[in-house]
């Protein structure tokens, strides 16, 4: 039986994502903080497609969190295709106005947790013909982001990281995908602290978490690479490649404030 992996999985787009697999006769293994929506979404994706499902309360923020993924995965003996790192959160505002602590804690969600994953987890995935690592990165990534600075940094690591590990393992059957989703409805805002501006500024443009799991699960089985999910956003990291910094970041800037 084969088993996928998804961190973040109590809501929002790793919800879809892991609805998606299931529907599609994969087997679950659910990370979140949420023990309630764990166990929600396991009964309910259990209930509707007839597969197995399993979760682990867990905040990639804390030490030792992956080790004990690890762990809790190994002594289940299963046979994991699909690794999904799927948890992330972004803070809004000046820099300084969060502690260190604060900012340290997102850089080891969202960064170094997903390395640590990809490099524990390797072993669980080669060997196997073709298996996948889905890495959520995000809009962000493509540019420098005025009062989300180091949300974005960490966004432009993601891709970068996982535009290159796509090459290194590709020939030894793992599949890297990275997938930047724009504005979505999720709880991001209300975490991220987002301003009511730059709200606003998303509402024409947001897509669903259903349809952002999609594009992904879609770019994933197809080999992809990397996947910007819809064209507005295929549209805005283009226009940021070509648009000088100055004139990107000042936009940015105004929408963020």
């Amino acid at each position: 039986m084969s088993y996928a992996l998804i961190t973040g999985a109590s809501k929002g787009i790793g919800k879809e994502i892991a609805s998606i697999l299931a529907s599609q006769g994969y087997h679950l293994l659910l990370i979140a903080r949420n023990s309630y929506e764990l166990q929600m979404v396991k009964e309910e994706l259990e209930k509707k497609y007839a597969i197995q499902a399993d979760y682990l309360v867990s905040d990639l923020s804390e030490e030792g969190a992956v080790d004990r993924i690890v762990q809790w995965v190994d002594s289940k003996q299963i046979d994991l295709r699909i690794l999904v790192n799927n948890a992330g959160y972004g803070l809004v505002g000046q820099f300084e106005s969060y502690s260190f602590e604060e900012n340290q804690k997102m850089m080891q969600v969202n960064m170094n947790a997903l390395v640590d994953m990809c490099q524990k987890f390797f072993p669980f995935l080669s060997g196997k013909g073709k298996t996948h690592v889905l890495n959520i990165a995000s809009s962000t990534a493509y540019q420098a982001i005025p009062n989300m600075s180091l949300y974005a940094a960490t966004k432009v690591f993601v891709l970068n990281f996982s535009r290159g590990l796509y090459h290194e393992w590709k020939s030894k059957g793992v599949i890297v995908t990275a997938v930047s989703p724009g504005a979505t409805t999720t709880n991001f805002n209300d975490r991220a602290n987002l301003p009511a501006k730059a709200r606003k500024a998303a509402e024409k443009i947001t897509m669903t978490p259903e349809s952002v799991a999609k594009l992904a699960v879609a770019g994933m089985f197809a080999g992809k690479q990397e996947v910007i999910t819809g064209f507005v956003n295929k549209l805005a990291a283009f226009l940021a490649w070509v648009t000088p910094k100055s004139v990107s970041e000042k936009i940015a800037k105004g929408i963020y404030e």
